[in-house]
């Protein structure tokens, strides 16, 4: 009878933990399908969202680096990117078809001048604040706005930020590199120029105040 008794009780114990896995699978499985709202989609797009910050603050600091130097300063930082690079997982989280990286520079309110960094495609909608803010920007010492002008990038598109067209370089993602180089130079004799080299993988940035 007690070894009735005991086997009856492995077999629940059994059928528990079975169960128990099954649901730890269950929920995993649908963690990982990035449904709209989800708690993974929501990361995800936190995620995103970090690496554009950086990416803003790394372009401004470098760019007030040389600013701070003078005309003929130079300088070179690298930038890790992971999220930015894929399109498919951008896709989902944020809900944008064809996402493409745009970056500008120029002012914002009353603060001051920087560099913005946003994700746009079909369905994106400028928010500069808010919960669904999702357009970043990082003040630089560089004091001059470069969105009016589209000579000044390379690959220039336009996005409306409220009423304002805004102008700037627009990279894919399949073209970032794992570590985008960022040099920034201060050189008199050329004008403001911002160029994406998709081969070297590398931006390129000539401020000339002035200029």
């Amino acid at each position: 009878m007690l070894k009735r008794m005991k086997r009856g009780q492995v077999s629940l114990e059994f059928m528990m933990v079975f169960a128990i896995m099954l649901i730890l699978l269950l929920y995993s499985v649908q963690n990982v399908t990035f449904k709209e709202g989800s708690a993974s989609a929501e990361s995800m797009a936190l995620q995103i969202n970090l690496e554009e910050k950086n990416l803003a603050n790394a372009i401004s600091n470098a760019i007030s680096q040389v600013y701070a130097q003078g005309p003929g300063a130079k300088t070179t930082t690298y930038v890790k990117l992971t999220y930015l690079r894929d399109s498919k997982m951008i896709s989902r989280a944020l809900g944008i078809a064809d996402p493409v990286v745009f970056i500008t520079y120029g002012n914002y309110s009353d603060v001051g001048n920087g560099t913005y960094v946003t994700i746009i495609g079909t369905g994106f909608t400028a928010s500069l604040t808010g919960k669904n803010k999702n357009v970043f920007w990082s003040q630089s010492m560089y004091s001059s706005i470069l969105y009016t002008n589209s000579s000044v990038w390379s690959n220039s598109t336009s996005v409306t930020f409220g009423s304002t067209t805004v102008n700037g370089l627009q990279i894919s993602p399949a073209q970032l590199p794992p570590n985008l180089q960022v040099v920034v130079t201060w050189d008199p004799a050329k004008p403001d120029e911002w160029t994406f080299n998709s081969t070297k993988g590398a931006l390129y940035i000539n401020i000339n105040l002035g200029g």
